[in-house]
């Protein structure tokens, strides 16, 4: 990167870091309280599940419109517009105490977690290509922090009612990206001469649709895994005879060996390159996991989730990067089959575990790991080549 090049380069990723931040923050403040939303509406389990998949229906449609739409020139539009979004559909949720506007409300919430993802990621990949080296890699771990900040400030306000919390947290989040709207129509590049733009445009290679379609299969399998921790972990250790708050922690393990991943993946995608990361990485959680499972006690168990999220850290990242090398439709694409997994795999779970035990059902997640380890290099091998420092660095103002 040219020294002309490195502040606007600086200046970028400082703003999309706190596109993740936010958008990790938001998801884990709803999601931690569900339970108060649906005693406020009254819903029974199936009419929660609605809602759930209302939103997981709306995400699936951003997600496509987002890849769509994420050009460069509308980077500061669907980040400012899906950001401030998503903030107002979370202060709608913690207004609505019936069924039927929860479930329109959903649909905008998840539509909007959809174009904000696509887009934040579209326009990581682009900044990470002016960098010339891997940073991908640590968005993701902001997200995963502004997840962990969000569940700790759920935690410290308990006895705040999740109507105040969502309002609170929306105008919040609304009014930092309004504030930072002016510098992120920076992102847009639109100022930049064509050769430059030309230059980022050169770098991209075509995937075929066979590789495309291998990248969003092993998102799928990566991200439910992540879905089996997060609905799963906090059971898993309940059924091993451990106390409601040891059991809370599960989670909080496997969150935090998570974003630790992060935090040092890039170093490691620099030095050993993304294929070998990722491949060592699901072979540690798939290990992990199911050491933790068959040992079938509480300190195993903690440690299992534990590595298995420092494994799958870096997976993530990776594909989605790989992804970039096709456009944002291509992220688009992987993220929509990423996200079925995540969606999909509690369910699967729990199905397994009625047709067998909880136990068994969760080996799963580490057989798919050991088919994400064995897959890898063909899904990433030469699909990133803007990682190796360019002759002319190509700058993202």
């Amino acid at each position: 990167m040219s020294p002309t090049a490195a502040p606007a380069a600086r200046r970028s990723r400082g703003l999309l870091t706190g596109y993740f931040l936010c958008l990790g923050m938001v998801m884990a403040i709803w999601g931690a309280r569900m339970p108060a939303v649906q005693q406020a509406a009254h819903l029974t389990t199936a009419q929660l599940s609605l809602v759930l998949l209302s939103a997981a229906l709306g995400m699936v449609a951003g997600l496509k419109a987002g890849g769509r739409l994420a050009h460069p020139e509308r980077f500061p539009t669907l980040l400012t517009g899906g950001a401030v979004s998503l903030a107002g559909c979370l202060v709608l949720l913690g207004r609505c105490h019936s069924l039927a506007p929860l479930l329109t409300a959903a649909l905008a919430f998840g539509a909007a977690h959809g174009v904000l993802d696509v887009a934040a990621n579209a326009a990581a990949v682009r900044c990470q290509n002016a960098y010339g080296r891997s940073i991908m890699s640590g968005f993701h771990a902001a997200y995963s922090l502004g997840a962990l900040g969000g569940a700790a400030l759920t935690a410290a306000t308990a006895r705040t009612t999740h109507t105040s919390l969502f309002l609170v947290t929306g105008l919040a989040v609304a009014v930092v990206v309004l504030a930072a709207a002016p510098a992120t129509q920076t992102l847009s590049g639109a100022d930049q001469p064509a050769s430059s733009r030309r230059g980022a445009d050169e770098r991209r290679l075509p995937l075929s649709s066979v590789r495309l379609w291998l990248l969003g299969a092993l998102a799928a399998g990566s991200l439910l895994g992540e879905g089996a921790a997060a609905d799963w972990a906090a059971v898993h250790l309940h059924t091993l005879h451990a106390t409601t708050a040891v059991s809370a922690t599960a989670f909080a393990f496997y969150s935090a060996a998570m974003a630790l991943g992060r935090l040092t993946g890039d170093r490691l995608h620099t030095n050993f390159g993304a294929p070998a990361v990722v491949r060592a990485g699901a072979m540690l959680a798939a290990a992990g996991l199911a050491t933790g499972v068959l040992a079938a006690s509480v300190p195993w168990a903690l440690a299992g989730w534990a590595v298995f999220g420092l494994g799958l850290s870096t997976t993530v990242p990776s594909l989605i990067t790989a992804a970039g090398a096709g456009g944002p439709s291509a992220v688009a694409t992987v993220a929509v089959t990423g996200y079925v997994g995540l969606l999909a795999g509690p369910a699967l779970i729990g199905a397994l575990a009625s047709a067998t035990s909880l136990s068994t059902a969760l080996l799963l997640p580490a057989l798919l790991a050991t088919a994400v380890a064995a897959l890898s290099y063909r899904a990433l091998e030469n699909t990133a080549p803007c990682l190796s420092p360019p002759r002319t660095p190509v700058p993202i103002p």
